[in-house]
């Protein structure tokens, strides 16, 4: 049941950052003029013809959008039910949704004359795409990954460094991506004037959980044509795997106001949700607060102190979850459903073999979900979902896990 809401799912958030009690600034003073900054800056320039041009002609010329609409007619004959199709963002130069974020932000930071860039990265396709950018713009690039991530994404440090950046591996807590990030923010408190934080998730402060999203809705956006081309009408269903959910806000956002359209979000439920410390499902065992400068769903205990989130996905096992999922969720206007490590495993090797695509361990959470959904559908019934990354990265790790190749 659909809780009061404004007129538009779409017209979050207010001015102060907040989808209902979600968002918001909860920043360090040193950094509270940046965060302002930011948000004038990205306000001129979403009024600026010229910036939107450039972003559009890298988006053709350079990540090699629009990516497919792909039908998987064996997934969808093996299931028996909905027509699968998947979204094929892991065909964008770099190999995952990221770049379409990160080209956005890194424009907004040579127009503030920020020529230091830093990031964080859990799987390593935020970093590789944040390299990638500085790269091809001339940018000193330094990417905080968590030393457990840096082991089991070993492609993609190398790939990082190959593109010229420097990786920091970072040994506090967990040495994930939630250590990562708080790393990240605190180099940008002490290097406040030369130095732009390219966030890679819909989650921080205001306003980098509109920003990103904003960037990401060429995702949806593309999907509302290539159906309507494809099939000559909406999707029925839409499908994403949640971290801290940049993807799926992607996807989402531009379907929230077509009432026709149920919407899916999966997010990682590791050893089980009955298991401490064993998952990263952060709407389906979380509660209430505030981490790297919002206030959202969050693991953690009694005292308010963060838990160690666990998945398979190095992308996924993160504490917390973007606001506007968190008001998405609180709404009733997305369900929000979780996939088991095993369950993301067994996704994984069957879309390798039933469509000749590896997909990235993250959208495997979000095809274990489609088999089950799928075949409670009738056979006209329209299902995308989004193929946020390729599994190049994760092959090693993939490997290890079921015993070697």
């Amino acid at each position: 049941m659909l809780q009061d809401h404004p007129n538009s799912f779409r017209s979050g958030p207010d001015d102060t950052g907040h989808f209902g009690m979600f968002g918001g600034r909860f920043v360090a003073e040193t950094l509270m003029p940046l965060v302002l900054d930011l948000e004038k800056a990205y306000a001129a320039a979403k009024a600026d013809p010229a910036y939107q041009a450039e972003l559009d002609h890298l988006a053709t010329h350079y990540v090699g959008r629009p990516s497919p609409l792909y039908y998987a007619q064996r997934m969808t004959e093996h299931f028996g039910g909905a027509k699968i199709y998947f979204k094929r963002d892991e065909l964008n130069h770099t190999g995952a949704h990221k770049i379409n974020n990160v080209l956005g932000q890194i424009l907004l930071a040579m127009r503030m004359g920020k020529k230091r860039i830093i990031a964080e990265t859990g799987a390593g396709q935020h970093g590789v795409a944040t390299a990638t950018a500085c790269a091809k713009y001339g940018l000193e690039c330094i990417v905080y990954m968590g030393a457990v991530d840096v082991e089991r994404q070993a492609p993609n440090v190398f790939r990082m460094k190959m593109l010229g950046a420097t990786v920091v591996p970072v040994q506090s807590g967990a040495r994930t991506l939630k250590d990562a990030m708080n790393e990240a923010l605190r180099d940008w408190v002490t290097n406040v004037d030369s130095t732009f934080y390219c966030i890679g998730t819909a989650a921080g402060p205001h306003p980098y959980p509109m920003m990103v999203r904003d960037f990401q809705c060429v995702i949806g956006n593309e999907v509302r044509e290539q159906m309507m081309a494809a099939e000559g009408r909406l999707p029925d269903s839409l499908v994403a795997a949640i971290g801290g959910g940049s993807n799926a806000i992607g996807l989402f956002h531009p379907f929230l106001d077509d009432p026709s359209v149920e919407i899916f979000g999966v997010e990682a439920a590791g050893h089980g949700l009955a298991e401490p410390n064993g998952h990263a499902a952060s709407l389906a065992g979380g509660k209430p607060g505030v981490l790297h400068g919002n206030r959202t769903y969050l693991l953690m205990d009694d005292d308010g102190q963060i838990l160690e989130g666990h998945s398979i996905s190095a992308g996924l096992d993160y504490p917390g979850i973007g606001p506007e999922h968190a008001w998405l969720r609180d709404v009733g206007r997305v369900k929000y459903l979780s996939a088991t490590d095993k369950e993301a495993l067994d996704a994984f090797q069957l879309c390798c073999r039933l469509e000749g695509i590896i997909p990235a361990l993250e959208p495997a959470h979000a095809l274990a979900k489609v088999g089950e959904l799928a075949a409670q559908k009738p056979k006209d019934h329209l299902m995308v979902m989004n193929m946020c990354g390729r599994g190049d990265k994760d092959i090693f790790n993939v490997a290890e896990v079921l015993g070697g190749m």
